[in-house]
């Protein structure tokens, strides 16, 4: 018996009472709801600006001393340390930034970005660019190996097994 075949069975014999099921059928549709909602309104979109260069070597609001060739930004809410996404909407370039300072302190404005983050996102010469804002995460990319085919029927999977023995040759076959 396979490991969906026993999952089902376990779900069949623990919630006999359909009501139950129901439920927790509920349950599981409501917390994908809610968890797939989390992520499109974690984005932020509006203005950015950068940091002049006279601000260079000062302290900001973490303590540490602002350094142009760092990829910072200030951020009013969001604690230090965290990594945000930034892309600008216009040319589709982004960069991951992490929050150090507070701000920005004019009022249209969501983010104040270092003077190396401005260049990757290429709004030196604008001053003021739109960008969208979300958190950023490390998510490797891991392909996922599901038994099933491209129509969704169960494809059977062999053990290590069985591709062993497809995998060893017969030593008189390849002598002749």
């Amino acid at each position: 018996m396979s490991g969906y075949e026993e999952f089902f069975l376990y779900l069949q014999i623990e919630f006999q009472n359909p009501g139950e099921m129901r439920r927790i059928a509920l349950l599981l549709i409501a917390l994908v709801i809610c968890t797939f909602t989390s992520f499109s309104f974690s984005q932020q979109s509006g203005q950015a600006s950068y940091y002049s260069h006279r601000l260079h070597g000062r302290k900001m609001s973490s303590g540490r001393p602002y350094h142009k060739d760092s990829l910072t930004c200030a951020h009013r809410t969001l604690p230090f340390g965290t990594l945000l996404e930034v892309r600008n909407k216009k040319n589709n370039k982004s960069v991951v930034v992490k929050v150090t300072d507070r701000g920005p302190y004019i009022r249209n404005r969501i983010i104040d970005l270092s003077y190396a983050a401005a260049k990757e996102l290429n709004i030196l010469h604008q001053g003021v660019a739109q960008v969208e804002i979300k958190e950023w995460a490390f998510r490797p990319f891991v392909p996922i190996l599901l038994p099933f085919n491209r129509y969704g029927l169960f494809v059977p999977v062999k053990s290590t097994e069985e591709v062993l023995n497809n995998l060893k040759v017969d030593k008189e076959k390849v002598l002749k």
